[in-house]
């Protein structure tokens, strides 16, 4: 049997040309099929780091819907809130670099604060953004890829809000926990309500509150809806858990599309594979047919094809591993960490996607040599022998 393993991967080294291309081509398939599936991974490992002591109350309609202003009284008298406070999404552009893209946010500073105490300031720089009605905070992150530090003026060109909006950075924060972005800018919502178009006064886009008892979330969500049921507009509150995942599903048809490119991928591996080893079971035909004329079985030439099919996948399959790991851990991943972390706080390749990596060419490769496989161990020995590649 070992004698038959050795044969098969010699076998690999026959038609060095072809056989190296092939390597390369599964190999690029393969790191393909890493980087989609460690993108669709890394979507949900967000919501594992939601907070779970709070939760958030948006429009029933969805996210583009807003709520009035006077909707967070509401919420903050339901029993087993603690704290709560609201957000507006901005949505504002840094002229200074139009390419880089970050989150900016209108919130109410002091109620913030309490709410969001995963953020971390100086109570230097604390008060200065309280003080500061066009202040704004940047998380660490954000600092540094746009160059700027405390005391800086920054001008953000709205979209949802037209018109240029300047900025004093009051602070530059740091996070204790993945469940806040470090690459954030949040500000003043009582500026952008002074501002903004007046059929957006005193509206509001959401509501998160910080619970008393975490494990009583659902029922304070309830019960928070139950009180706007009656009203106008209604509310779905749900776990921040929950908010992330709804809000991922906004991008489903785009995770869709990844899953089902991974899968093409897969199946052109598969033709790739299948292709490459039918000539080269056709090239040693004769070869074949000699081994049975001395004595080897069916099933020791089936051996053979599925051993060179499956060397030849898991040769490509390390391949695409090699070429993926340094473009996901040292390159990718750690700049969606550092830039976009409240959608990537860990991408990296987890444990099994590498067993993917690597057990479904093998699988593939067996599939597809099985009709070589069985072509060649059960072909006639004087039929074989007049073959002629």
């Amino acid at each position: 049997m070992s004698r038959l393993l050795l044969l098969a991967l010699r076998n690999l080294g026959r038609n060095k040309v072809r056989t190296m291309l092939t390597i390369v081509a599964a190999a690029i398939a393969v790191t393909t099929f890493i980087l989609l599936r460690t993108v669709l991974s890394a979507w949900h490992v967000a919501s594992q780091y939601a907070a779970k002591d709070r939760i958030a109350t948006r429009n029933k309609i969805g996210y583009v819907m807003t709520l009035p202003r006077r909707s967070i009284e509401v919420v903050r008298a339901v029993e087993g809130v603690k704290q709560a406070t609201h957000m507006n999404w901005f949505g504002g552009r840094y002229a200074v670099k139009p390419d880089t893209f970050f989150s900016s946010m209108a919130v109410d500073p002091q109620s913030f604060l309490r709410v969001m105490e995963e953020i971390v300031l100086t109570e230097e720089e604390r008060k200065r953004w309280l003080e500061d009605k066009q202040g704004a905070i940047i998380g660490d992150q954000l600092a540094t890829s746009l160059g700027l530090k405390v005391g800086d003026r920054i001008t953000l060109s709205g979209t949802i809000y037209p018109g240029d909006w300047q900025f004093n950075v009051a602070g530059i924060y740091s996070a204790n926990r993945k469940s806040v972005d470090r690459s954030t800018l949040w500000f003043h919502w009582s500026y952008l309500n002074d501002r903004g178009p007046l059929m957006r006064r005193d509206q509001i886009g959401w509501i998160t509150s910080r619970l008393d008892d975490p494990g009583r979330s659902s029922e304070i969500a309830s019960a928070i809806d139950a009180i706007f049921d009656v009203q106008d507009p209604q509310t779905a509150s749900m776990s921040e858990r929950q908010m992330n995942l709804s809000f991922l599903g906004m991008f489903s048809a785009v995770l869709r599309a990844l899953d089902i490119i991974s899968i093409i991928i897969m199946v052109s591996l598969t033709v790739l594979l299948g292709n490459a080893l039918a000539m080269s079971v056709r090239d040693r035909t004769r070869e074949y047919g000699v081994l049975a004329a001395i004595g080897f079985e069916p099933r020791h030439i089936r051996l053979l094809v599925f051993a060179e099919a499956v060397g030849l996948a898991c040769v490509a399959a390390l391949l695409g591993i090699a070429m993926a790991y340094p473009i996901v851990e040292l390159g990718m991943g750690r700049f969606l960490e550092e830039n976009m972390s409240s959608w990537f706080p860990y991408f990296r390749i987890d444990g099994t996607t590498y067993a993917a990596a690597v057990l479904l060419p093998a699988l593939i490769a067996v599939i597809a040599s099985s009709t070589s496989a069985f072509r060649a161990g059960h072909q006639a020995v004087h039929q074989a022998l007049r073959r002629v590649a």
